[in-house]
């Protein structure tokens, strides 16, 4: 399924906003009109389909292995073990 115009909104706003936490969910909300937790929620999905790879190899790459080493610690946090 190709990009929506929302789809093409949120990559390259991602692309932008590489490491401006506070600042990046006021922007979220002016720029995109989403709340923070909906857009990572599309984020996220949006990473993994074929259609974002396309548009943006390098983001949607370093985002899926960004999310994936959190998860990593996550699961090894819960799982007792160390850092």
């Amino acid at each position: 399924m190709p990009l929506t115009d929302r789809d093409r909104a949120i990559l390259e706003f991602e692309a932008r906003w590489r490491a401006h936490a506070g600042a990046k969910e006021e922007a979220i909300r002016a720029e995109l009109g989403l709340a923070p937790a909906r857009y990572y929620q599309l984020l996220g999905r949006l990473i993994d389909t074929t259609a974002a790879q396309e548009h943006d190899p390098m983001l949607a790459g370093r985002l899926r292995r960004i999310r994936d080493a959190r998860e990593h610690a996550r699961l090894a946090r819960s799982a007792g073990a160390p850092r």
